[in-house]
This record gives C-alpha cells, structure tokens and sequence, in this order.
C-alpha cells in the first residue's frame, strides 16, 4: 500500500517522491500513463514540459488516479529554461542522408525509442518522443546527428498553464547564467504568488554553491518552499547505479554550505539512490524532526526521470493499444486503479535491464504490473527503513 500525504509533509518529512517526465518530453500517452501509475504509487510531485498539450495529458493521468484515490494530492509542475540546458534540447537527422545500409546504431541506443530500428522506414527523430539525452550524436558514423534547443515564453504560456491548474514551477540554471536568470526572473514574479512550491534546479560545476547562494539573495523572501535540485549526471539514471553518485556528492555540498532551502537530489537517480543515500545517512530518521529550510543534515527527497521511465517499460510496452472506451475501476493490493486500456508508453529501453516484469505477477494486467512496478521505487524512499531491503535493485 502506498505511503500517502501531502507533498508539504513529504518535504518536510524527508520522504518527497518526484516523477520527471522529461522537460522538452511530449510524448503524450506516455506522459498521461506515468503521470497516473506513478500518482497512484505515491509521489508527490509530477513535473513535464511548459506545453498546454503535456500539462493536460499529465492533468489527465492525475484525475484519473485521484479517481481512484481521491486521497490524492500530487502536485503539478512545469520546467523552464534560462538559457541553453542539456534538458531542453531535441535531437535531429535527414534521414534522406542516410545510407541505406546503415545499421542505425543511433536506435539501438536511444532510451525512448524515438528513432526505429532497420527494417523499419528511417523517419528520423521523432521529435515528440525525445527528450535530448544525447546519446545518438557520438554513434552517428557520419555525425549527421544534429541539436536544437528550445525555449518558451512564459508571458504567453504562464497564464494557460497556470488556467489548467499548474502547482509549482521549476527553473534550470547554471554557473554563469545569472543575467538570464534575472531576465527569466523578471517575467515569473508576477505569478511566484501562486505557487505551492518554486524549485531552482543547477547542475554540479565549481562555483554553483556560491552561484545560488547569489541567486537565493536576490530571489527571497518567497511566498512559498524553495526546493534547490542538485542535478548531478542529466538524464543517466538508467545508464547503471554508478551514475547517482554525482548528485548524492552534490547534495551533501549543498547541504552543508548552501542557501536555504529544501535539498532534492536529482540526474542520475536510479534503485541504487536510496539505499546510498541510507549509508551516507543522508535520509531523515523516522524519530527525527521535521526537515528544516535551513540546517538540515538531511535531504527532502529525490526525483527520479530516465530511470523510471524505464523502470516501467517491461511492463507497459506490452500494453493494450486498444484507446479505452470506458473509466475502469479495480483493485489492485486494496488500492484502486484505473483505465486498464490505453496506448503504450514506449518500446523497451536500451541499457541494463531493471528486472523482469513477470516476476512480479505473470497474470496481472499491465496496469497492476505497472502499479507494483512503481511502488517498487517509490516505497523505498517513503519508508527507507523498513523497506530499503526490497528496493528494485535486482538486474541493475
């Protein structure tokens, strides 16, 4: 049974489960299905791209799981960019430039199956499906594999996003990025009252400490919680469980001389996170108070993006691609899901495989594999210490 609350007292008790569905990810059945599964596992915080059409399908995948549980209160959140940034970027290709027999080693590798695999037509990047992790550029044998970045204007999608029930908002930043900061700044005051949370996500670099000390200064006090993502290794959680250790050493900086603020680790999070974040007693004691704004020993929580994407694959690739017709409601382990019947997330991921789905149930549905699947990742970091042992580390 999921460890339910509000995502406030998940903060403060040290056990904030966030879903990254990608910042430039819009792939929109697969947004609305996590968006749900993960809701229903317990976390506290789904956060997609600043486009109307992604925050309605993950709006959607949340309604539907609070259907079930009206008990529900994940909040809902958007990223934004200040500049250039490693998650708001789309690959790109002419696949009229390929040669017919190139083997597309670029497909083999890409995590959201936005590139398809020989025989199949080159159709190049599916632009919607990827979500700029980069790995197809240093495989291209004629480095015809390109990137562009995007951005949005907040002026003009603030006012729909915030209509169609945003929570929190996110900014990505970096060391020597203070001027576009102010600027994206500028154009958010206006709405900063309206938030329940307001996170300031910023890679490890020398400097970023002192950066965002500077950034906190010119930014408080808030009308809301500061959450500060120490973003480690973007986008690798599903690489292998060495990759967590960057943001666990970014976060272990920022919590012993960084601003104040809510600490969430974050890029390269994956089954091994939890349980290093145990050992580094990093993870507030169960007896312990509150997580503290300032002077905390502990971290609030994790996000975790590529790797739980992937951590649901073996199950939801098979998924019916029959649309559902109806709302159904079932029971799965005393909580309720539902829509059993909507398209597939993705094709099955490349890197190492996070254990196989039938072990867990070979006459479930995909949508009660999917659920125990997910509260397989979310649980450990809700009640660490007594569930730390049966995190989903088998296979990684």
């Amino acid at each position: 049974m999921s460890k339910i609350s509000h995502p406030l007292q998940s903060l403060q008790a040290g056990h904030w489960f966030k879903l990254i569905c990608g910042a430039s990810y819009q792939y929109l059945p697969a947004v609305q299905q996590l968006a749900q599964v993960y809701a229903l596992a317990g976390a506290d915080c789904v956060d997609v791209a600043a486009d109307p059409a992604v925050v309605m399908a993950a709006k959607t995948g949340l309604e539907r799981a609070q259907a079930a549980q009206p008990q529900l209160q994940p909040w809902l959140m958007v990223s934004l960019n200040d500049g250039e940034d490693p998650h708001f970027r789309k690959a790109h290709f002419d696949p009229a430039t390929c040669p017919p027999d190139c083997p597309r080693p670029c497909a083999q590798i890409c995590p959201a199956a936005a590139i398809v695999p020989p025989p199949q037509v080159n159709q190049g990047v599916a632009i919607d499906r990827c979500y700029g992790c980069g790995r197809c550029w240093p495989v291209c044998p004629l480095d015809r594999i390109q990137s562009h970045s995007t951005f949005v204007d907040p002026a003009q999608l603030l006012p729909q996003l915030f209509e169609l029930g945003i929570d929190a908002l996110e900014i990505h930043t970096q060391v020597g990025h203070r001027p576009q900061f102010f600027d994206l700044w500028q154009r958010l005051k206006p709405w900063i009252t309206r938030l329940k949370l307001l996170a300031i996500s910023c890679p490890s670099a020398p400097g970023a400490v002192a950066y965002l000390w500077d950034l906190y200064e010119a930014i408080a006090p808030l009308s809301c919680p500061l959450l500060w993502q120490a973003d480690g290794r973007p986008m690798s959680g599903d690489i292998g469980p060495g990759t967590t250790h960057a943001t666990l050493t970014f976060a272990q900086d920022l919590l012993a001389h960084g601003p104040p603020g809510y600490i969430q680790v974050a890029g390269g999070t994956n089954a091994s996170t939890v349980p290093k974040l145990q050992q580094l007693g990093l993870l507030r004691p169960r007896t312990a108070p509150p997580v503290p704004l300032q002077g905390s020993a502990w971290v609030a929580g994790a996000a975790y993006g590529s790797y739980a994407r992937r951590w649901l694959a073996p199950v939801l690739e098979t998924w019916d691609t029959v649309k559902s017709k109806t709302n159904i409601l079932e029971k799965s382990d005393s909580a309720p899901i539902a829509d059993r019947q909507n398209p597939p997330l993705m094709a099955s991921e490349s890197g190492p495989d996070p254990g196989p789905a039938s072990a867990l149930s070979p006459d479930a549905s995909p949508l009660t594999l999917a659920l125990d699947r997910a509260r397989a990742l979310v649980l450990p970091l809700k009640d660490f210490q007594t569930l730390a042992s049966d995190s989903p580390t088998a296979g990684v």
